[in-house]
């Protein structure tokens, strides 16, 4: 064996040894925690033209969004400091008139531009200092091409939309660009636009142009197979319409959970129709979907938090008195204040241990 061969093993024994270390602490390395806190609201409603008020009222609440950092978790959740946001999700119902002219303004545009200006997208760009995840709802305009005064609010988000991908905020985008998906350390977001079906119930009695869920079940299920897979890592599910109202059908609430259940859905998130908490589930019998209703952006938004195997969450509302006036109607007014509601705090298993690759 000559010079040159030995010195070559004498390397190989070296570097080998010292291998040998590193890749111990490589595999002995403890899965970081899951530790995510975010913000929900829905129902910006953005006025154009008249109405304007409220979107000063739509803007006292991200400055109050911006300023979460300085709270402490309500004491009925265990207290304690609120972390940095990771984003702000916003559900449907954008913008108040989705296809509108009016006395020759583009009431529509006008709407956007406000709602743009506040939100921005990711968190460098407006008012608000976290990257927004914003999905459309039945105020916000039918689909792209079938607008008839010039502006189209799906035209803007599969814009957005593309944007969020480019700067890798989300991970799955459908192929109609009005989708998508992304994840919080290893917990699934997953929009699905005004409710999660492929194509408008036949029983349902509203429009079916503004109101066609254009294929968010189909996209729901691909999703979760490819991204998801059997890892057991939580799902969130988020849309504008949610498990109590007529704007979808029964039937369709029973499809979109019989499509979710082999997976770990640990909250169901809509606006439309109020604020509060809820569970909801097909039959007696069947495991329930904890839902959050979340309520209108000039009211107030949620703090959530995904901290290992347990949610906690509450409601930060506005505190309005109410002023009875001259003509019967009542006002309210807003001191400037603010309190605790709907607070939620609960717990989920996973079906299988964290961190296992989902199927591709």
């Amino acid at each position: 064996m000559n010079c040159n061969t030995l010195t070559r093993i004498r390397l190989f024994l070296i570097v080998t040894t010292l291998l040998i270390p590193i890749r111990a602490a490589i595999a002995t390395e403890p899965t970081k925690p899951r530790d995510v806190t975010f913000l929900v609201t829905s129902d910006s409603h953005y006025a154009a033209f008249d109405k304007e008020d409220r979107n000063k009222r739509d803007h006292d609440t991200l400055l109050a969004m911006n300023d979460v950092t300085s709270l402490t978790w309500p004491q009925k959740t265990g207290g304690g400091s609120i972390a940095r946001p990771r984003g702000v999700i916003l559900l449907g119902d954008v913008i108040d008139d989705g296809d509108t002219l009016r006395n020759g303004k583009r009431v529509s545009q006008r709407q956007w531009l406000f709602f743009a200006a506040d939100f921005g997208l990711d968190g460098a760009d407006g008012v608000l200092d976290y990257p927004v995840f914003e999905t459309w709802g039945n105020h916000d305009g039918p689909p792209e091409g079938k607008e008839k005064h010039g502006f189209s609010f799906r035209a803007k988000l599969k814009e957005r939309n593309q944007i969020r991908m480019q700067k890798g905020l989300v991970t799955n985008l459908s192929a109609n660009k009005l989708f998508y998906s992304w994840d919080w350390d290893d917990v699934h977001f997953v929009t699905l636009g005004i409710y999660g079906a492929n194509v408008q119930n036949a029983k349902v009695k509203y429009s079916p142009v503004w109101h066609d869920p254009q294929g968010a079940l189909d996209f729901l299920k691909d999703d979760l197979k490819r991204f998801v897979g059997d890892s057991g890592r939580p799902v969130v599910l988020l849309s504008h319409c949610g498990f109590d109202t007529d704007w979808w059908h029964p039937d369709d609430w029973r499809t979109l959970y019989d499509a979710v259940k082999p997976y770990n859905v640990i909250l169901v998130m809509y606006g439309h129709s109020g604020t509060g908490l809820r569970e909801w589930a097909p039959d007696k019998d069947q495991k329930p979907l904890q839902c959050v209703n979340t309520g209108q952006t000039e009211n107030g938004f949620f703090i959530l938090q995904i901290n290992g195997d347990r949610v906690r969450g509450a409601y930060r509302a506005k505190r309005y008195t109410e002023e009875k006036l001259p003509d019967g109607k009542t006002k309210r007014n807003w001191d400037g204040t603010w309190g605790w509601r709907h607070v939620l705090d609960t717990s989920f298993t996973s079906s299988t241990s964290r961190g296992r690759a989902a199927s591709r």
